[in-house]
Parts: C-alpha cells; structure tokens; sequence
C-alpha cells in the first residue's frame, strides 16, 4: 500500500504497479477525502529474523547510518511498551511527532495499534492545539521542546489535565527543571524513558512507582544493561562509564556496514551505544552524557550534564550546552553555551561567579557564551557537534590577540 497527499495520486498510480494507493487528506470543510482500493492487497508473510525497517541515525556527531530492525526488533518493543504503559482501546493518544523517527513511528503508534486504541493526529506540535485535545485524550509523548513551551502556556492547568493518565518524554534529555515544574503546574510526573534508534526503547521509568527527574528509569524486562568504566572494566554502582545493551530490541547492524556493525557491538552480543551512564544498585539508570562529548581537561574527566544542572538553575538561564573546545595548554577547555530565558540578560560574569562555589576548579567554564537558543535537530536534540565546530577556535583567537 502507497500511502500519499491527494494532489501526488496522479502522479503516485503509474508508479505503484500492483501496490494499493490510499490518499488521505482534508478539505476546507473539514470532510476526510479518501480513495480505497477496490481489492486489498495480499498480506506479504514475512519470518521475524527478517528486515522490517532500515532508519536512520539522527547523526548530531557524524554521517548517518542506517540501522537495520527486524520484524522481532520492533515487535518485542512493541509488546514490552504496551504491557509497561497499561495500554488499553479506551486510551487515545495526541500524536505531535515526526513519523519518520523512532519516537513517533513506533513507539508512540505501536502500543495504540496493538491495544487497538485511538490516534489523534497534528500536523506539528502547537501548544494550545495540543492542550485543548487534553479533554478527549489520555495519552501524549514528547520531546524536551514540547514540554517546554507547554510550560509557557498559561492553558495549562490540573483541571484541563484531568483526563489525562500519562504523559511521556524522550529522544532527549528532560531538565529536571522542567520536570518539576510541570508537575506543578498540572499535578502529572512526565515519565521518561531511553532508547536509540538501533535498539528502540532500553529504559523507562516506573509507570507505577517514583520517576525521578533526571534519570531515565530502569531496564525494560527482557533487555540486559551493563556499564564499562574507561579501561574497559564493569562500572562500579554510580560509576560512570558507556552503557551497553543487549536483547531482542538491538538491531541486526547498519545497512551496507559491516566495518561499523562490528566495532559498535561486543563479542558477547552486546551493543555499545556510545552513551555515558551510570547504573545505581537497584538498577536505575541515569544517563550522564555521550562518550564523544565527555572532554578531558588537563587530564581530568569532565561530563558536561554535571556542569550543566548546576547552569539550568540559575536567573535567566532556559538551558545551557557545556562543550569541550581545544585549549593550547589544558588539551580541551571547558565552555558553557547558555541559552538566555525571553526578556532575561544573564552575564557571562554573573554565571561564572555562581559556579564559583558549586563546581571543582577544573570543571568550571574558561568561557561562558550567551545565546537566544541553541541549535538542534528534528527531534529536539542539541547539536553539539555544530556547537564545537563553531567555537574551535575560540581559545587560539585569543592567544593571538
């Protein structure tokens, strides 16, 4: 089946030899315009072990890849997340997100389509478009973004919340800021959860139990997790070091690549994701960072996200980036890209002095640089690559002068 706008079903039909052509659209009035084949298509019957979807890395720190998931990948996910959530045909969830991504292709669908619940679909994401579905829905998943301009809105009230059961965050880092504050705001904890696009979901915090700003909750059943500390070792409890994943959620490897299949997976079956945690004794997991972003300066291990939950707090602050730039005597220097809050001037001057007491010396910015809002993909992540390749040389401009 092709599915396609209204205005491309003349030019999609010659194309789709024997395959169905569903347009779906919308007139000015309202009325669902549709074209229904006249015959289903036969079902094509297809074993578990076979590829079902090749997506693509969002690539914030190199070329993208393209990662292979099999029939079973996306159905254990799919299975687990809907069992853990309490999916149900009465739920009804607002779909805000891009359908060409994990988040919204499979992990916000699958549980409504296999709890046989219903979907209610935006265009894009607009707060009050958004808020005013609360009344007729139970369910909404998000990114960072959307939740913080869900905050801006004053609509968003416990009475209008009500009907609502359980709203989800992902694909990137929730401040615990705004975790806190939307509970207070509407009397719902956004429960958070973890995955990648070659594994979908890993983690997720309880949906019964204490979701705790900041982490990402605990490994979903059947998904084994381990964490490597830098000389390769098991992590010790609140240890940081790379998280590694295994189980029938991890894909079958990157299309056409079998030279980075290889280096990215353990000779035990175990996917090395390349994302910095640390694991407490009872299993949660808190995610500190990406490998590629822990910078060593003079030596030393710095995690940005510590440096940067001692930023967000502050006056003016919306959110901050802390990356490594090089630094002719220390290897890298720590900076603090900061995102100012609409009206608010926060100094350079003013943040340093605040980090004064708060951080060690070697993990205090050398520079803070203040920003309306700081770059991002599709779904809401930071791109600090384009931060470190703008400010490289930051450092060597001012040993010039």
């Amino acid at each position: 089946m092709i599915v396609c706008r209204p205005e491309d079903e003349g030019s999609v039909r010659p194309l789709a030899g024997s395959a169905a052509v569903v347009t779906l659209g919308m007139q000015g009035d309202g009325t669902v315009l549709e074209s229904r084949p006249e015959a289903p298509a036969p079902v094509a019957v297809r074993g578990a072990d076979e590829l079902a979807a090749i997506l693509y890395t969002s690539g914030t720190t190199g070329r993208s890849k393209g990662a292979m998931l099999s029939h079973a990948n996306l159905l254990s996910n799919a299975l687990t997340l809907k069992d853990l959530w309490r999916w149900s045909a009465d739920d009804v969830l607002i779909h805000v997100l891009p359908i060409y991504h994990v988040h919204g292709l499979f992990v916000a669908l699958h549980g409504a389509l296999l709890a046989g619940a219903s979907v209610l679909f935006h265009r894009g994401f607009d707060p009050e478009a958004t808020i005013a579905d609360f009344a007729r829905a139970t369910v909404l998943m998000g990114v960072p973004t959307h939740y913080a301009r869900l905050l801006t809105s004053a609509g968003l009230i416990p009475v209008d919340c009500s009907p609502m059961r359980l709203f989800v965050s992902g694909s990137a880092p929730l401040l615990a800021e705004a975790h806190e504050r939307f509970f207070a705001r509407t009397g719902h904890r956004i429960l958070e959860r973890y995955g990648m696009t070659e594994t979908g979901m890993i983690t997720s915090n309880p949906y019964d139990g204490e979701r705790i700003a900041g982490t990402v909750g605990y490994p979903l059943p059947g998904v084994e997790v381990r964490i490597r500390d830098a000389g390769g070792s098991l992590a010790g409890s609140d240890e940081p070091g790379v998280l590694e994943v295994r189980g029938p959620n991890v894909f079958k490897g990157y299309w056409r690549n079998p030279e980075k299949t290889a280096e990215e997976f353990r000779n035990d079956g175990f996917f090395i994701t390349g994302d910095v945690a640390t694991q407490a004794d009872d299993g949660r997991v808190t995610l500190v960072g990406r490998a590629k972003d822990l910078i060593i300066c003079g030596g030393l291990n710095v995690y940005p996200k510590e440096i940067e939950e001692a930023i967000d707090p502050l006056p003016g602050v919306a959110e901050s980036a802390v990356i490594g730039v090089p630094h002719a005597d220390l290897g890298e220097a720590v900076v603090a890209v900061v995102a100012r809050q609409a009206g608010a001037q926060p100094s350079e001057p003013e943040i340093v002095a605040a980090l004064a007491d708060r951080l060690a010396r070697f993990k205090q910015p050398r520079r803070v640089i203040v920003v309306d809002e700081l770059p991002r993909n599709a779904m809401g992540k930071v791109q600090k690559a384009a931060l470190r390749a703008e400010h490289a040389g930051l450092f060597a401009a001012a040993e010039a002068n």
